[in-house]
């Protein structure tokens, strides 16, 4: 594999990549414009002080979960002074191989947390553990075996759900702010 260094140096700065999104851009930025960071966290004065510099978002733009949890990060980087740059995992797949979820899928995204000299310090993604529980519940739900007719339509209706609410639930946005700040904390 490539050095993280390598990866940083030729991903986008966050920013731009928002800039640039095609599909959810739109989403992204109402979440981030209504998520606000906690008034007097005590986590995050600690995190001040902490190593971390840089965070390597591995990302596409199609992805729900991103357009959920990249605004809240991206509150955080600013907070903390962390410099954030996008790379898409659909460019180079090495990259996101050594960060399989459950040791088989490429989800996303992945936070890939750095210190200067771009030694990975801890990594977050794809889900806090509360979305994940409501992806895994409205999956048994909704969804029936893989070979019935209905198998892709109910895919793509649970796919709607799924967005819907991640574009609209507060309180997921909170989980996903609490998880990573818990996972830079105590990695």
């Amino acid at each position: 594999m490539r050095s993280l260094e390598t990866y940083f140096n030729k991903s986008q700065p966050l920013d731009e990549y928002i800039y640039k999104m095609k599909n959810n851009q739109e989403n992204l930025q109402s979440i981030y414009k209504s998520f606000q960071l906690p008034k007097n966290d005590e986590r995050l004065e600690k995190l001040k002080d902490s190593a971390y510099s840089k965070v390597l978002v591995i990302t596409e733009d199609w992805c729900g979960d991103a357009m959920m949890n990249i605004p809240i990060l991206k509150h955080i980087s600013e907070k903390l002074n962390i410099e954030a740059r996008a790379f898409h995992r659909d460019d180079d797949t090495h990259l996101i191989d050594h960060y399989l979820t459950m040791g088989k899928s490429r989800s996303i995204p992945i936070f890939i947390f750095m210190n200067d000299a771009f030694e990975q310090l801890t990594v977050w993604g794809p889900r806090a553990k509360e979305v994940q529980r409501f992806v895994t519940d409205i999956s048994h739900d909704m969804l029936p075996s893989k070979n019935h007719p209905t198998y892709k339509d109910k895919v793509n209706e649970t796919h709607i759900i799924i967005s819907n609410r991640f574009k609209t639930d507060s309180s997921f946005w909170k989980s996903v702010y609490h998880s990573i700040v818990n996972q830079l904390l105590y990695k």
